[in-house]
Parts: structure tokens; C-alpha cells; sequence
């Protein structure tokens, strides 16, 4: 992968980490977006902290998998790496949540994520964080987390949310 690239893709994870860059497309789109962006923003958020609960919070201790060996990855960043278990990727996870939460009440905000999205996934496996595997996973734990935070409230009996956003 030629070096540009890669310093980009770390810029962006970078930005990802600790959920940085999802916190700011959220209060973006809460402050430009009207109703639309601060269900949108809320919809990626509570999707987000979801997935980063099933990936991080359960995953990583249920499958301890070691990270890919230092001697796969040919550049600095192999150093810079977390020591927690390698599956799945909480990144991956967050960033999948976060976009796919947003995409049925903003198409167009969820489109712009995913290019970042996409590319915090790619960086994971580039700087030998990951397996491709782990990524995968934690894509489907991304998805997973969009899909409980749009359908639970239609599981809930009404009277138990009261005021909670009805997705239509």
C-alpha cells in the first residue's frame, strides 16, 4: 500500500478512536439537520454505544484471539496497537453501527459516513490491528447494534417508553 495511503487511513482511524469522529458527524448533524439530523444523530449514537457493548464489552472476552503477528505487518504502526483481543474490531463495529443507524432516517448524511467508515475498517486489517476476519465481524456486530436500536422500541410495549421515538 503505497505511504499516502496509508497516512491517511491513519488519520482517519485516528480521528475514529475513542468514537471521536462519530461524536462530531453526530452533533453535526444535530445542529444542521433539523428533527431529521437529531434523530439521526441519536439513532447513530445509541447505535454506536450498542455495538461498542457487544464488540468490546462481550466479544473481546469471549474470544481472546491475539493480535496478527508483528512479523505480518511491514511498517512502524504494528507498535501502536492495543493489547486487547484481536476479535472483532470495536472500530469496525462502532463506525458500521453508527452509519447504519443514520441511513433510514438520513440517506445522504449515512452515505457521507460511509466512506470514513469504510476506510477505518480497511486501516484496522493495513495496520495489523486485525485479522480480516475481525473486521467482518465486527461489521455484523455494527449492523446488528443499528438493527436493535431502530426495532426495539416496536418490541416495547408503549407505556414503558413513554415519549421515545417511534421509527415509522
Amino acid at each position: 500500500m503505497p505511504a499516502k495511503v496509508g497516512r491517511i487511513l491513519s488519520g482517519v482511524e485516528e480521528a475514529a478512536e475513542s468514537s471521536k469522529l462519530w461524536c462530531a458527524a453526530a452533533v453535526v448533524m444535530a445542529a444542521v439537520g433539523g428533527s431529521r439530523g437529531r434523530v439521526s444523530a441519536a439513532a447513530g449514537l445509541s447505535a454506536l454505544v450498542v455495538a461498542q457493548v457487544l464488540a468490546n464489552g462481550v466479544g473481546k472476552r469471549v474470544v481472546d484471539r491475539p493480535r496478527p503477528p508483528k512479523e505480518w505487518i511491514p511498517h512502524d504502526e504494528v507498535e501502536d496497537r492495543p493489547d486487547s483481543s484481536s476479535f472483532p474490531s470495536g472500530h469496525t463495529a462502532a463506525a458500521v453501527a453508527f452509519t447504519a443507524a443514520v441511513a433510514p432516517s438520513w440517506p445522504r448524511a449515512a452515505a457521507v459516513c460511509s466512506l470514513p467508515a469504510a476506510m477505518v475498517a480497511v486501516e484496522r486489517v493495513q495496520s495489523g490491528a486485525h485479522y480480516p476476519s475481525d473486521v467482518a465481524a465486527g461489521a455484523v456486530i455494527g449492523l446488528a447494534g443499528a438493527w436493535l436500536v431502530r426495532h426495539t422500541p416496536r418490541m416495547l410495549p408503549r407505556r414503558w417508553v413513554p415519549g421515545a421515538v417511534w421509527w415509522g
